[in-house]
């Protein structure tokens, strides 16, 4: 176990406390398990480190799933051994590298009632789904990439506190009041924000150097996460990426299953399977019409990348109106949110508040007559009765 402990020693030298992201504060640490999932690059392994440097006051060990050492020792051998010498907190990076992860999980929750297991996974993963039933032992979280106000603390120093939906629509003049000042314009901040500010890792990064990295993030989700989780062949792992190509270069993507599957040669069932493995990787969202009834069993009636910055990296010159939407729907649903297409405007969210999204010329046309409407507008920074400034929805989370 030496190895173990120098990885994690040498790891907690460079984990620093001046940032944590809005989901650490909501994770019950005390928990028997603890299972956070998120896309590549959002900052699971940092929020480990930091809960084990900054916050733990016992004795944890942080692993990677994929450490070398597993190649000749189960992760149950270290469960034994690291509790036989006093452990109480086991931190597990990236479990779904590790065959057998929901066995393994199981056996040792049951068998080491006195060890605490936190666990880190791909979004692509389904914990329930695994080949030992976790449902009843695991608390699941899911952290999203950077809201726009996390982007602002962490990239340029500027602290702002959480603003509920409910918050936003009806006091949106005092809380831009409160935060908006001559010391900083967010309208050029969101625009930078809109092309690279989602992943953390963009703060030290130069522009080359974050398309490289985001490309990097894209290409080991599809290769190696669905690959492993869905257990796909390499000729499947293509198609993917093929039907990812398809779907950057025309979203908002108002799908035709039958012909997206005619011409890649695939089934149906197989498009909407891939569609699904990958919203659930965190690479798409899926949106159905409001009122239609249970979502999973039918095809999506419009496509979105998960994320803006995944449209820059997907396409030279993402369209400015899809982008816009992107960031509404990323940031609503990434908030806790449900969000369905409307008869008239762009979203109905929580089947309560209608949404009209563009820039400060929209009008209200679609919406006017509709009761609980409002216009998500980019490229103003104050409101103005329903008119209420785009950037201000990053402050959701």
């Amino acid at each position: 176990m030496e190895r173990l402990y120098t990885l994690q020693s040498n790891l907690l030298r460079t984990t620093e406390n001046s940032f944590f992201r809005s989901l650490f504060q909501q994770i019950n640490w005390k928990q028997r398990m603890v299972g956070i999932r998120g896309l590549r690059g959002t900052g699971k392994t940092t929020m480990l480190l930091q809960h084990l440097k900054f916050h733990l006051k016992e004795k944890g060990l942080y692993v990677t799933a994929d450490h070398p050492w597993f190649y000749d020792n189960s992760l149950l051998d270290l469960a034994d051994q690291f509790e036989k010498n006093g452990g109480t907190v086991l931190l597990v990076d990236e479990i779904h590298k590790y065959p057998h992860w929901s066995t393994e999980l199981k056996n040792i929750y049951d068998g080491y009632p006195h060890l605490r297991v936190i666990f880190t996974a791909s979004s692509a993963l389904e914990i329930q789904k695994g080949e030992a039933d976790l449902s009843r032992r695991v608390i699941s979280y899911e952290l999203p990439g950077l809201s726009f106000r996390e982007y602002l603390h962490l990239v340029h120093g500027l602290a702002f506190g959480i603003v509920p939906l409910e918050k936003v629509l009806k006091n949106a003049d005092e809380i831009v009041s409160s935060i908006a000042s001559t010391k900083w314009r967010p309208l050029p901040l969101f625009k930078k924000y809109l092309r690279a500010g989602y992943f953390p890792f963009n703060k030290d990064d130069t522009q080359a150097e974050f398309a490289i990295k985001l490309n990097q993030v894209i290409n080991t989700v599809l290769e190696s996460d669905l690959a492993t989780i869905e257990n796909y062949s390499a000729s499947n792992v293509i198609k993917i990426k093929k039907l990812l190509g398809v779907i950057s270069e025309s979203v908002p993507f108002t799908p035709n299953i039958s012909s997206i599957a005619t011409k890649m040669k695939l089934g149906r069932d197989t498009v909407n399977n891939f569609l699904i493995h990958l919203e659930r990787a965190r690479l798409l969202n899926l949106l159905h019409q409001h009122a239609k009834g249970v979502a999973a069993l039918q095809k999506p009636d419009k496509i979105y990348l998960e994320n803006t910055n995944l449209s820059y990296a997907l396409k030279d010159y993402p369209e400015i109106g899809s982008l816009r939407e992107t960031f509404f729907l990323n940031q609503l649903k990434n908030a806790g949110h449900q969000l369905a297409l409307p008869k008239e405007g762009d979203f109905i969210v929580n089947e309560n508040w209608t949404f009209e999204v563009g820039g400060k010329t929209k009008s209200d046309d679609q919406i006017k007559l509709t009761k609980n409407s409002y216009r998500a507008l980019d490229d103003i920074e104050s409101p103005y009765l329903n008119r209420i400034p785009l950037w201000l929805f990053g402050f959701l989370y």
